[in-house]
């Protein structure tokens, strides 16, 4: 069936999947939650011995809140006729809506925290659990690959490398202002990259598996979609796109057990915040009581406290888990690249390949295919993961 043909078949679901992008274009959480002043409050909270609460500045918000969330609810969904479709499309409206009141509230304490924990929920006991079972692991071999030795540009120039076994081209931009040492930004197929960075060799290959390998793929993969709202969003997409994203680290062969252990920080990072721990508080426990360096620990801390606390790092491990466990059973990874896709859905997305409204993969990630893991502590740390 042609795109044309399907429009007319299923006007009023495409009429609502159109409106519904045209609204969610504005409401990307990343372009608002990274400070402007990173570097500034740093070297303050340096120079303060760790006891200085950092006064982060974000970007100023462009919509009006109120106004959004009056058109994301004016969609008549009845016109949806199949049931399981129609209540994805309510799902995807509440997801975006809370979404909406995160970035609305970045910066103002706990009423951003509480709605980062709508939109992305803690850590649960089972989660804290499993980020201790890792942190008992010695990851002090010396390794060459972990030196910091390449900037920026160096950078660039491994990722242009790396994507030549992608048929997509994407854009590559520099900046201070991001926690992370890279990221995606899906709704412009933009690589950043932090210019102040020192990259090892092993964390050009983790970025380079986990931004393009996955976030990357599945950014194209959702722009070949009949619907948007693969390109958009599904309801609890983020925790299956970082799974993927770091299952794809560990199935190239470049994830460490530092690595690993990264991930465990930060849920016991995020995890603070319910114990209403501020800035210095999470800093000391990283720093003094895990041993943790300060940059390293000053890193994770921000990410967790930034915008007035932001709980979802704690589900990159829990997603990694999950996405073992599904690849282990041999669960389909084609589905869950075909955009920005969660676990939970799975069945209706099926539903809408079978109705011609969704496309299987058309880029799959590599190292799902090649499969060059082989650390046999870091298979028998995933295996046991509860």
């Amino acid at each position: 069936m042609t795109r044309e043909e399907l429009v007319e078949n299923y006007q009023s679901l495409f009429d609502i999947d159109s409106n519904l992008h045209r609204l969610v274009k504005r409401i990307e959480l990343l372009n608002y939650i990274n400070p402007l002043n990173i570097e500034q409050e740093k070297k303050k909270f340096y120079s303060a011995k760790y006891n200085y609460e950092p006064q982060y500045k974000y970007p100023k918000i462009k919509f009006n809140a109120y106004k959004l969330h009056r058109l994301f609810f004016s969609q008549r969904l009845e016109r949806i006729e199949d049931e399981e479709i129609r209540k994805l499309y309510e799902d995807v409206i509440y997801d975006h809506s809370s979404l909406i009141e995160c970035i609305e509230k970045i910066g103002h304490g706990k009423k951003f925290y509480y709605n980062s924990l709508k939109s992305f929920g803690t850590p649960t006991e089972i989660d804290l659990e499993n980020a201790k079972f890792i942190l008992r692991f010695d990851d002090t071999e010396f390794d060459e690959e972990m030196l910091p030795l390449y900037n920026a540009d160096d950078a660039s120039e491994f990722f242009k490398e790396f994507s030549k076994r992608y048929d997509f081209e994407y854009n590559m931009v520099f900046t201070h202002n991001i926690a992370a040492a890279a990221m995606v930004r899906n709704n412009t197929q933009t690589l950043v990259l932090r210019k102040n960075h020192k990259f090892s060799k092993n964390q050009l290959k983790v970025l380079a598996n986990h931004e393009i390998g996955v976030h990357m793929v599945t950014s194209f993969n959702a722009l070949d979609q009949p619907l948007k709202i693969f390109f958009n969003g599904i309801p609890g997409n983020l925790e299956t796109q970082e799974g993927l994203a770091v299952y794809a680290e560990y199935m190239s062969g470049c994830l460490t057990i530092t690595r690993l252990k990264e991930l465990a920080y930060r849920v016991i990072a995020t995890d603070t915040l319910t114990k209403g721990y501020d800035f210095s508080a999470t800093f000391d426990l990283l720093h003094n009581q895990y041993k943790l360096n300060r940059d390293k620990s000053y890193s994770i801390t921000q990410r967790i406290h930034r915008g007035g606390g932001l709980t979802k790092d704690h589900l990159y491990l829990s997603g990694l888990r999950k996405i073992y466990n599904y690849a282990e059973n041999g669960g389909d990874l084609d589905i869950l690249l075909t955009g920005k896709m969660s676990m939970e859905y799975i069945d209706v997305v099926k539903k809408l390949q079978q109705l011609g409204l969704a496309k299987t993969s058309k880029y799959f990630t590599e190292s799902f295919q090649n499969n060059d893991n082989y650390n046999k502590n870091l298979e028998f740390i995933l295996k046991s993961l509860k």
